[in-house]
């Protein structure tokens, strides 16, 4: 399939995966936007895709990824399983020919995320990842700010990101998201890679990236501590502590200029703050319900109405991957 819809063609897509993640974040995003139908789900336990299937008004369910990534009907998949598995199923998709989004990390190193991109590049068939922050009202505002040259030459950005040990952490009850052979970086994966992404949006791609991780805690085999440097290819500066075992939940990135300075959280839903020698303002951009709402629609306006460039696609994606790798010293 090549990379040019017509403008009267609803894409219809089926989902790998229907876990949490596709409950409110991403799954009625599909539901809801025009020119897009959610026709089926897949799950390996039957009775829970049929129950998320029913729940939500989806007319096909499947226990086997293959069903449902050749059915006729399926123009599309979203790929929302753990990382680890994204390039097995990821390969597939790509063989059937069908328009690709996979959750984020595309994978869990970049060796594989840099298969995958080649695969769909060879085949001319687009590919997305949900780095769906790069949408979002709120950090759009960001860039407007930084390209409008509000705080003047961005010098440096930092982001500090801690939160407490969850009970399920020191129960050391099995959770995907802090094993090391399925997330190297544990928390550091799921978390640190939305704002790594974010940063290469606001600042542009990153030049060189170091770090060290560790592992304070002992509950679980993955690193709970990452702190990193990089440099962005404009000479901007990056500094980056991330603790998933401190006293409090912390989220503030700060981008320094030279004429001011942008305060904003990844994650939480915190004002807007731009202080410089011309501006003083602060700004609360409320985040939609279903989060992926408008990079579900920015996909649509580049498949169906040719009015939106993607910016979260196999490419960038897979830059992200590039300096998650560098700073956990794996390339």
């Amino acid at each position: 399939m090549s990379n040019s819809i017509k403008s009267d063609k609803t894409i219809k897509w089926g989902i790998i995966g229907c876990g949490n993640v596709t409950e409110v974040k991403s799954g009625p995003a599909y539901k809801m936007t025009e020119g897009f139908e959610l026709v089926a789900v897949m799950r390996r336990d039957e009775a829970k895709a049929k129950d998320y299937a029913e729940r939500h008004q989806i007319k096909k369910y499947y226990s086997d990824a293959d069903a449902l990534i050749n059915d006729e009907e399926i123009d599309a998949v979203y790929i929302a399983t753990p990382p680890d598995s994204h390039k097995y199923y990821a390969l597939k998709v790509a063989d059937a020919g069908k328009i690709c989004c996979i959750e984020k990390p595309m994978t869990p190193s970049y060796s594989d995320s840099l298969f995958i991109y080649n695969t769909f590049k060879q085949k001319n068939t687009p590919l997305f990842v949900a780095y769906y922050r790069r949408s979002l009202p709120r950090f759009l505002k960001v860039k407007e700010w930084l390209n409008s040259n509000q705080i003047g030459e961005v010098r440096h950005i930092n982001w500090i990101q801690t939160k407490p040990a969850s009970n399920k952490d020191k129960s050391k009850v099995y959770n995907w998201r802090t094993d090391s052979k399925i997330a190297p970086g544990g928390y550091f994966d799921d978390l640190a890679s939305h704002g790594l992404d974010l940063f290469a949006f606001l600042l542009g791609d990153y030049a060189d990236a170091s770090g060290f991780a560790t592992n304070q805690q002992g509950y679980y085999n993955a690193p709970d501590a990452v702190t990193a440097n990089w440099i962005h290819d404009s000479g901007a500066t990056g500094s980056g502590t991330w603790d998933f075992g401190a006293d409090d939940h912390l989220d503030k990135a700060v981008i320094f200029g030279n004429k001011g300075k942008i305060e904003f959280a990844v994650f939480h839903d915190k004002p807007l703050v731009l202080t410089s020698s011309n501006k003083n303002e602060s700004l609360i951009l409320e985040n939609p319900k279903h989060i992926q709402q408008f990079h579900v629609e920015c996909m649509r306006g580049e498949l169906i109405n040719n009015n939106c460039k993607h910016p979260s696609n196999g490419k960038s994606a897979l830059h992200t991957n590039w300096v998650m790798d560098k700073i956990l010293g794996k390339i």
